[in-house]
């Protein structure tokens, strides 16, 4: 991959050949004070101040003084142009960073590329501050020393000898070094990498950290890739000794040498100016330039042709052995269950709840009798026999040997404390989740099998963050039945009580800035969308928590007036008073009933009661 990425170098310089020519031109300008600077000590000592003539010494230090500004000029202007290559650079692997990211997260069966993150904004941007630091010190650093070498010459060829070769002994200790730190940096670059693919993993599935009890096994799995990355970074510390060294012999031996062979100059007939000037050479131009050349290849060099392979391999290859989610994709959730529109709107969820759920029955073994797929619901009737869910095979349970059968237009509202299993249990009426046992069917159809070919045929799951995307409003809400027509869309609109967001935002073709809208507002938009196709089967999973309870009960009205089964995870408890019927999840026991039935039966329903009806008081005070 260190091939690939020097070709790939190499193809920026053959396109970019006209901005790395004018680089370049600017570099010799930047060069002047290298290639002038100990010729004019030379001649301000030998011609000026040993003969006695101050002034003349004077006036080619002012000559000097000239060259350096030229050379800040030319510095200035070669900055500028170095943009001109470095961020159509960037910009080409932000492109191949982009495509090879999303070409594996689509790839069926394939997790998320989380690694790629890390590329897209920590190796991209360091591949574009070492590639610009990289070419400037390279180019410094070759018209530097060439500057110096044709500058020596020009004050006499004897002095090569004490410069030219501790210069090239230094690069080829360099050099030789440079492929074991090339090594060393790549081991860094994959540790970093690997700790934030993990930790990106484990930020998406905090709550399955903690429903499984395996915080101790995280942190040391965490804690190893930390260790590794520190290892590679100590390794890699121990190699910049050679840096060191390179430096010592091509940059200060040259200055030893010219000192301790200083009489034999002057015997051979070396002014001491020339001596002075081959000084100032080495010290004030030489030394900056190889100093500045190390320390950028070996450090920004190394990061770059690192970093560069690495993205050419990411992106070029799918990794094997994808790790099995133990959360559903985002994608797959669309299809399933048609729910409000787009990647990302419904999501299998990290567990908010880590109580489980059961009944006294034996585990039912999840049906494997096979069914067509494609099939369509004969109702909106919803049968779970048997089922059991846990985000992991060691974990408790979630939801444990559930019984629950509703008639085809019921109403029924979930409760229960924060964490009891509500979304998981929606989610698994979706066929969203897939349980470990037990059957769930919607119209006589296991929920898996289901007709996905159209959008929100068979029913319809919205979830707590409404998904808005860039278009029109029309594109928006009429996302799951495209056929709509401008009546069904007015009625949709009022029944939910989004009238007045319509008319806000300019009518159904105004565009729709996401960023622009409140959470209650995407709410709306969702809603509406969710009401327009003819789904047997709406679950609301705390889809209006950021409406009032006056917007909240005009939306649920909408959906309860429909000739459809509504499951609602309630988000107050007037949505429980408007219900068929209620479900309380309540840790190893389920209760379901009226309202009233359960105010009389269930301690915990009168509890949430209380602590809703004492909210509500507390709000309207």
């Amino acid at each position: 991959m260190i091939r690939g990425a020097r070709g790939l170098l190499r193809s920026a310089l053959r396109t970019r050949r006209r901005e790395f020519l004018r680089l370049t031109g600017w570099s010799l300008v930047q060069a002047v004070p290298a290639l002038l600077s100990g010729w004019l000590v030379a001649r301000a000592v030998d011609d000026g101040f040993l003969t006695g003539r101050a002034a003349e010494g004077f006036g080619w230090l002012g000559l000097l003084a000239c060259a350096v500004l030229v050379g800040a000029w030319g510095t200035r202007q070669a900055t500028l142009e170095l943009a001109g290559v470095v961020e159509p650079f960037r910009d080409d692997l932000v492109t191949l960073v982009t495509a090879g990211t999303l070409k594996r997260s689509a790839r069926p069966g394939q997790p998320a590329d989380t690694a790629g993150v890390a590329r897209l904004t920590e190796q991209v941007e360091i591949a574009r501050e070492s590639y610009g630091a990289v070419v400037m010190f390279v180019q410094t650093f070759t018209v530097t020393a060439v500057s110096v070498l044709l500058g020596l010459a020009a004050l006499d060829p004897a002095l090569l000898l004490f410069v030219a070769p501790p210069l090239a002994a230094g690069l080829v200790v360099f050099l030789l070094a440079l492929r074991a730190m090339a090594a060393r940096q790549r081991a860094v670059v994959l540790a970093d990498e690997a700790i934030a693919e993990h930790l990106g993993v484990v930020a998406g599935g905090l709550r399955d950290v903690t429903a499984c009890g395996a915080e101790d096994l995280e942190r040391d799995r965490v804690g190893a890739r930390v260790d590794t990355a520190a290892s590679a970074a100590r390794a890699l510390a121990r190699l910049t000794a050679l840096r060191t060294t390179a430096l010592g012999v091509g940059g200060w031996l040259p200055v030893v040498l010219i000192l301790v062979g200083a009489p034999w100059l002057v015997h051979d007939g070396v002014t001491p100016g020339a001596i002075l000037g081959a000084l100032t050479y080495v010290s004030q131009s030489l030394q900056p330039a190889l100093r500045g050349f190390v320390q950028g290849v070996g450090g920004s060099g190394l990061w770059l042709l690192v970093t560069l392979g690495r993205i050419l391999e990411a992106s070029g290859s799918v990794r094997a052995g994808a790790k099995t989610a133990e959360t559903v994709g985002a994608v797959g959730a669309v299809g399933a269950v048609g729910a409000v529109g787009a990647v990302g709107a419904v999501r299998a969820r990290e567990p908010k709840e880590t109580a489980p759920t059961s009944t006294a029955a034996t585990p039912t073994p999840t049906d494997t009798t096979p069914t067509p797929t494609g099939a369509e619901p004969g109702d909106g009737h919803v049968e779970l026999h048997g089922v059991t869910f846990g985000y992991a095979r060691s974990a408790e349970p979630v939801v444990r040997d559930l019984d629950l059968s509703l008639p085809s237009g019921t109403h029924l509202a979930v409760v229960g404390p924060s964490g009891a299993g509500k979304s998981t249990l929606a989610a698994l009426i979706a066929g969203v989740l897939d349980p470990q046992a037990g059957q769930v069917r919607l119209g006589g159809v296991p929920v898996g099998s289901l007709d996905t070919g159209g959008p929100a045929r068979a029913r319809v799951l919205i979830p707590q963050e409404a998904y808005v995307f860039a278009g029109t409003l029309r594109e928006n809400i009429a996302y799951l039945r495209p056929t709509a027509t401008p009546a069904d869309l007015d009625a949709a609109v009022r029944a939910i009580g989004a009238d007045g967001l319509t008319e806000r935002l300019g009518g159904y073709d105004a565009a729709v800035d996401p960023a622009q809208l409140s959470a209650g507002e995407r709410q709306l938009i969702a809603l509406v969308r969710a009401l327009l196709p003819p789904a047997r089967l709406v679950l609301l999973d705390e889809a209006t928590c950021h409406l009032d309870p006056a917007a909240e009960a005009v939306a649920e009205q909408a959906f309860a007036h429909r000739p459809a089964t509504l499951i609602v995870c309630a988000h107050r408890i007037s949505s429980a008073l408007r219900a068929d019927l209620v479900l309380v999840m309540d840790g190893p026991r389920c209760h379901l009933g009226t309202h009233d039935r359960l105010m009389a039966d269930s301690a915990l329903y009168r509890d949430l009661f209380g602590h809703w009806d004492r909210a509500v008081a507390d709000v309207g005070r």
